[in-house]
């Protein structure tokens, strides 16, 4: 009898009590409609003070197809998949939301595009997102083709499939700050798309408030390019070569006998200016030395507290 390909299903949940049972309903639903395949479903309960654990550990506890594990604090969604991927089991690993935006049923269109020789393959959304939303795709998909070397047709989200090798180089990554995206570019560039729709969610608002985007930004930013500090060297020797340049002006304009009247408020613009640039290039480079420091600090990327896997149990 020929031996089935294994789905792991990583999901990580946050503030999903609304959601997360129906999502995995219809990833039961759909995976008995094709035998080939073999799956198993791992929640990741990513420190939500709801009754998330709850539900998905009674799950996990009901179902041996569901592993449910329980973080110990919000670590956020990119460390939560990581712990994911290292209770995976499977040859092929999926992510998707917890809140129903990503379509279980669709998983097979996926599959089937991964199965015509690519290491990874993503769902491609057309925008009809609220216009912050909007712009948050657009400088997220810019930073990833400028700083990580991203494809330009190649749109990266949530809704995905990747072979195990894949995932096995992911989860290599120990330190604090791990971004999937920068990893997942850096194992392969054999990336397919399928065009999906997005559909309405569940329940609830985002997760990802303006402060969680801008620290995933920086995160990607400073977690797999030096391309921000090669930006500042420039921005550096370009302000230089202003000053000088405007420094020649004046002595020679004042060789020439012109009176100079110096203005103040042109002059404290420019101070304004260059400090304020000053001030954002040691800000950047601070930002670089941290997390080198809590990289050599061993800072966990999560801590697991508890977790649920019946099919373990039953070895």
């Amino acid at each position: 009898m020929e031996k089935k390909e294994k789905i792991s299903i990583v999901i990580p949940c946050y503030y999903s009590e609304k959601t997360i049972g129906i999502v995995v309903d219809k990833i039961h639903h759909t995976m008995t409609k094709r035998k080939e395949y073999d799956y198993e479903i791992i929640l990741v309960n990513d420190g939500s003070k709801d009754r998330t654990w709850e539900i998905i550990s009674e799950m996990a506890k009901k179902n041996h197809t569901v592993k449910a594990i329980n973080l110990s604090q919000n670590f956020g969604q990119h460390s939560a998949m990581m712990a994911g991927y290292r209770k995976a089991t499977g040859d092929i690993i999926a992510g998707m939301d917890d809140d129903g935006e990503n379509d279980p049923e669709e998983i097979f269109l996926l599959l089937d595009k991964l199965n015509e020789g690519y290491d990874c393959v993503c769902a491609e959304y057309e925008m009809h997102d609220s216009a912050f939303r909007s712009i948050g795709t657009k400088v997220n998909n810019w930073m990833a083709c400028y700083l990580l070397n991203k494809p330009k047709e190649l749109t990266l989200t949530s809704y995905y499939v990747m072979r195990r090798f894949v995932a096995d180089q992911v989860i290599k990554y120990e330190h604090s700050y791990p971004y999937i995206a920068g990893l997942l570019l850096q194992a392969t560039k054999n990336w397919g798309t399928v065009k999906l729709v997005r559909k309405e969610r569940i329940s609830g608002s985002s997760g990802y408030s303006l402060r969680k985007l801008l620290s995933l930004w920086i995160n990607g930013f400073t977690a797999f390019s030096v391309k921000p500090l090669r930006i500042a060297t420039v921005l550096g020797i370009l302000f230089s070569v202003i000053g000088f340049i405007m420094a020649f002006v004046v002595v020679v304009r004042k060789l020439l006998g012109e009176d100079i009247l110096l203005g103040y408020s042109s002059l404290m613009a420019c101070m304004c200016f260059i400090g304020g640039m000053l001030m954002l290039i040691m800000g950047m480079i601070g930002e670089y030395v941290g997390r080198i420091y809590i990289s050599i600090n061993n800072s966990p990327q999560y801590v697991i507290r508890e977790e649920v896997d019946l099919e373990k149990e039953e070895v």
